[in-house]
């Protein structure tokens, strides 16, 4: 898995049953060079000679990802790779989405069959093409009494509604971790906030919370999908020159902290009634600061990383895009039409075979 942060390739050896939850046996992170992180960063927008640049680009990831591979798997075999590949289009309204990585060519360096492309389907039957995970999620977390959600924050926040009896929903609620690790990167030359310390340093500029809170986005109604097209800095930017007054770089940062909070927090308040659990997966899990920030918004819902159910919140996606393949392979359907809007279920993914 490699998402909309930009910072590397997570891969897992995960094993799957019938009969017992999936088990997750070695994982491995590997970081971008920073001349690729770049160079998909620049790709995300209209570039010239894009079209060569972004099948360049793609061959490089499917090296890395086979570096990541062998790294992960040792001696063992493994029946398949599931690649998602990394997103420099994703537009559900025009029909398309485009996740690069060449899986023809990781194929060939590792000898394993490959599944990937998993989201052109769902969005060919009139879906978002996205969340995935909530199948997966849906599959190994819900609860027969409890009604939980599970927030991934990585580059994108989004949740999985698990209401026991009801219907499964996910849809992503806006910027996870995106905005705050651009801006901290401009401002500080770092690739993260740790911990949200910088963020937890600075102070909430209300004008700019209310301009960011008023973002088209987050007044449509599920099923729904973003990325870097609807939040970016350059949106970011103008908005604060928008604003009567200037706001200092840290409390921005204080200010994109609260965004993703009080985006998310009003998601499961808004779409998620009764809901008494919430299990944070993905990069957000370790910003403390967000996480406490999380609580505080939602006091009568129990908060945890989903270590706490067993699955290691750093490598979530990955173990689900892992199943996600499992699913190509067996012939059964990856999605969930109540998640992603498709006009039904619908077996994802493009078969490289070894």
């Amino acid at each position: 898995m490699s998402g909309t942060s930009l910072d590397g390739v997570d891969a897992v050896l995960a094993e799957f049953s019938p009969a017992t939850p999936p088990r997750l046996l070695r994982s491995h992170y590997l970081p971008y060079p920073d001349a690729l992180r770049a160079e998909l960063l620049a790709l995300n927008a209209p570039q010239a000679g894009e079209l060569h640049r972004a099948a360049v680009a793609g061959n490089a990831l499917a090296r890395l990802y086979a570096d990541a591979v062998q790294a992960v798997l040792g001696a063992d075999t493994a029946r398949a790779i599931g690649c998602h590949g990394q997103t420099l289009r994703h537009r559900p309204a025009d029909g398309y989405t485009l996740q690069i990585g060449n899986a023809a060519l990781l194929a060939e360096l590792t000898g394993v069959t490959v599944v990937a492309d998993f989201r052109s389907r769902d969005i060919a039957a009139g879906g978002q093409g996205a969340p995935l995970v909530p199948a997966f999620h849906a599959r190994v977390l819900a609860h027969a009494e409890m009604h939980r959600v599970i927030a991934n924050i990585g580059g994108i926040a989004n949740l999985t509604d698990l209401p026991p009896g009801g219907a499964v929903r996910g849809w992503d609620t806006g910027p996870g971790n995106l905005l705050l690790d651009a801006w901290i990167q401009r401002h500080q030359g770092v690739r993260y906030d740790r911990d949200g310390a910088w963020a937890a340093g600075g102070r909430i500029d209300a004008s700019l919370l209310d301009a960011l809170m008023r973002h088209p986005y987050l007044r449509e109604t599920p099923p729904k999908s973003a990325g870097r097209e609807q939040f970016n800095l350059e949106a970011l930017d103008a908005l604060l020159a928008g604003l009567s007054h200037v706001v200092a770089p840290q409390d921005v940062q204080a200010t994109l902290l609260e965004f993703t909070a009080a985006s998310l927090a009003a998601a499961v308040t808004q779409e998620c009634p009764g809901a008494g659990e919430l299990y944070v997966c993905g990069g957000g899990a370790h910003n403390a600061t967000l996480m406490r920030r999380l609580g505080t918004l939602l006091p009568g819902v129990r908060l945890d990383t989903t270590a706490a159910l067993g699955i290691d919140p750093d490598w979530m996606e990955a173990l689900a895009f892992a199943w996600l393949a499992r699913q190509t392979l067996h012939g059964e359907a990856g999605n969930l039409p109540a998640v992603t809007g498709a006009r039904g279920e619908r077996i994802l993914g493009a078969i490289y075979p070894a």
